[in-house]
């Protein structure tokens, strides 16, 4: 497998991070390590691998969330994710929703931390591919450090090495999982302090990165930083991060040229073309003309016949494309 780099990552969000939208982000930075939505074990063992797995080449590094309880089941799924070329395997031990609550998985899972460790060690027999954990700081009002130093020493020593931390607590009751992500405060230091008190974990940060330059003052205490909302609605913001973590001889590429891009990749997918324009909305977020974009790239008219080259047609008069950098 080659060495991948976790500085930079984009969440696993749902409804948001499928194929297409994970090769919209591949554009914009070469290194990040994109994650799928979360695909939950029942889903895998009884339901269409191909439909849930399925990625392009180009997406490499791609990490794979799994949702679930059961050491055994977590296992078959890894497995199957290992078969289909994934270059990581993810708990998800940070959803607040009911539905996960209900599969007895997700956040409440902090609150069992031996069960954890079951898990991220049925996984880590089943493949030789690196098993990380994303997780919350705690759960409904357990505030205390001490809480979430505990549950991440009890999985590392069932071996897992990296730990994705969403700076809030998950309230599972009361709170929607929208406001999860926004209303319980963040707790950046408590992060930090998680670092400090195992450097030989990577800890990865999360929640509430809204800049460039919010996530390098991260990247000073922590390993990495992922970007969830902020990635997919200021998306030229990898492109700034891969330029500034991953110098290259070559600039990033302009924001026409990724959408040029795009458009050509709409052309070849056998599916509707508003699946992959419904994610490129906020590539021009902040700049001259992106009202106008954002219209043209959701707009029905437009967007019935699933025709990529009307869609150009449409857009020209607020883009100068530059397709050489395509």
């Amino acid at each position: 497998m080659t060495p991948f780099s976790r500085q930079l990552c984009t969440a696993p969000m749902m409804d948001w991070s499928d194929r297409h939208c994970r090769y919209y982000f591949r554009q914009l930075s070469p290194h990040a390590l994109v994650y799928t939505e979360m695909v939950t074990t029942g889903a895998l063992i009884h339901g269409d691998v191909a439909r849930h797995l399925d990625f392009s080449p180009e997406e490499h590094p791609i990490g794979l969330q799994l949702g679930g309880s059961e050491p055994a089941d977590l296992a078959r799924a890894a497995r199957l994710g290992a078969q289909r070329g994934f270059d990581e395997i993810n708990l998800n031990c940070g959803c607040p929703s009911e539905r996960v609550q209900r599969g007895a998985f997700g956040a409440c899972l902090m609150a069992e931390p031996e069960l954890v460790a079951d898990c991220v060690k049925a996984m880590c027999d089943a493949v030789s591919l690196p098993v990380t954990v994303k997780h919350r700081l705690g759960v409904d009002d357990i505030q205390h450090y001490e809480f979430v130093r505990d549950f991440v020493g009890t999985v590392a020593l069932a071996g897992c090495r990296t730990f994705i931390v969403h700076a809030r607590n998950a309230i599972l009751k009361g709170l929607s999982p929208k406001d999860n992500r926004s209303v319980p405060p963040l707790r950046y230091d408590d992060v930090y302090r998680l670092k400090r008190d195992f450097p030989a974990l990577q800890i990865i940060i999360n929640g509430g990165i809204e800049s460039a330059r919010q996530a390098h003052l991260h990247l000073e205490q922590v390993d990495g930083v992922m970007l969830g909302r902020t990635a997919y609605h200021h998306s030229y913001v990898l492109a700034e991060l891969e330029a500034q973590l991953f110098p290259a001889d070559t600039p990033p590429p302009s924001r026409a040229a990724v959408l040029t891009h795009m458009l050509h990749y709409a052309k070849r997918q056998q599916t509707p073309i508003r699946g992959v324009t419904r994610h490129l909305l906020g590539l021009f977020h902040g700049q001259p003309g992106a009202r106008e974009i954002r219209r043209v790239l959701s707009d029905h008219q437009v967007l019935k016949h699933n025709d990529v080259a009307a869609l150009r047609r449409a857009l020209d008069p607020w883009l100068e494309l530059d397709v050489s950098a395509v």
